[in-house]
C-alpha cells in the first residue's frame, strides 16, 4: 500500500529546533506533520498550543495534522483554524455533542477528524463516520510518546472501514513502527502517525519508507 499518509510527530522532534525537524521530515517523503496539542486535563501532559502552530505554519509546506487532546475542544477550534491547521481531530471522549463540533471544524473549512482512546468501542462512532474526513484509532494511552502498541485496539480498524465511506482517512497513531504499520496497513489503516519511529531512527527517510 503506497497510498498510505505518514504524519511524523514533532512530540519527538527537538523543541528547540523545530524549523530544521519539520524540514528533516518534508525533504524525507512526510505527507502530513501531525501536532500532539495537550492540556495536562484531558490528559497529563501539556505540549504546545495555537502560537506554536501559527509559527510552524509559516515554515510547513505539507499540511498540519492537529490532535487536540484536551477537553472542550470546541473552545478551541477557531483559534487552531486561524492559526492554520488543516486537519483538526478532537476526542470523541471530550465532548458532548460530537456532530455540532464536527460541524464548527467544516465551517473553518478545515478537515474534522475523531479519536477514539483504547477503551472506546468503535460502535460509539460508526454514526459518524460519514460526517468525517478522518477517524484516528489510538493504540496506546494519549497523552505519552513511546508507549508500546496495543495490538487490541488496531482490532477496531476493520470495524470502522466495514462502516466507513471510501473517502474516510483511518489514522492509528500510538507505538508505530515497521512491523506495526504493517498490522494497521492490513486492517485498513491508510494513515500513520510516528514520533520515535521516524524521529529517533538513524535514516528518517527509510523510516517513512519502512511504514508505507
Amino acid at each position: 500500500m503506497s497510498n498510505v499518509i505518514i504524519s511524523p510527530s514533532i512530540l519527538s522532534a527537538d523543541f528547540a529546533n523545530l524549523e530544521r525537524d519539520i524540514k528533516l521530515v518534508e525533504d524525507a517523503g512526510a505527507d502530513w506533520i501531525h501536532v500532539d496539542v495537550m492540556d495536562g486535563h484531558f490528559v497529563p501532559n501539556i505540549t504546545i498550543g495555537v502560537p506554536v502552530v501559527k509559527s510552524i505554519k509559516k515554515i510547513a509546506k505539507i499540511p498540519l495534522d492537529v490532535h487536540l487532546m484536551i477537553e472542550n475542544p470546541e473552545k478551541y477550534i477557531k483559534p487552531f483554524a486561524d492559526a492554520g491547521a488543516d486537519i483538526l481531530t478532537f476526542h470523541y471522549e471530550a465532548v458532548q455533542d460530537v456532530k455540532s463540533v464536527i460541524d464548527l471544524i467544516k465551517s473553518f473549512n478545515v478537515k474534522a477528524g475523531v479519536s477514539i482512546k483504547p477503551k472506546t468501542s468503535p460502535d460509539e462512532v460508526l454514526e459518524y463516520l460519514k460526517y468525517l474526513d478522518l477517524l484516528l484509532v489510538m493504540t496506546v494511552e494519549p497523552g505519552f510518546g513511546g508507549q508500546s502498541f496495543m495490538g487490541d485496539c488496531a482490532e477496531k480498524i476493520p470495524v470502522i472501514k466495514r462502516h466507513a465511506p471510501e473517502n474516510l482517512i483511518i489514522q492509528v497513531d500510538g507505538g508505530i513502527n515497521a512491523e506495526t504499520a504493517k498490522i494497521c496497513t492490513n486492517y485498513g489503516a491508510n494513515s500513520l502517525v510516528a514520533g520515535n519511529y521516524i524521529y529517533k531512527s538513524d535514516n528518517i527517510k527509510s523510516a517513512i519508507q519502512s511504514l508505507r
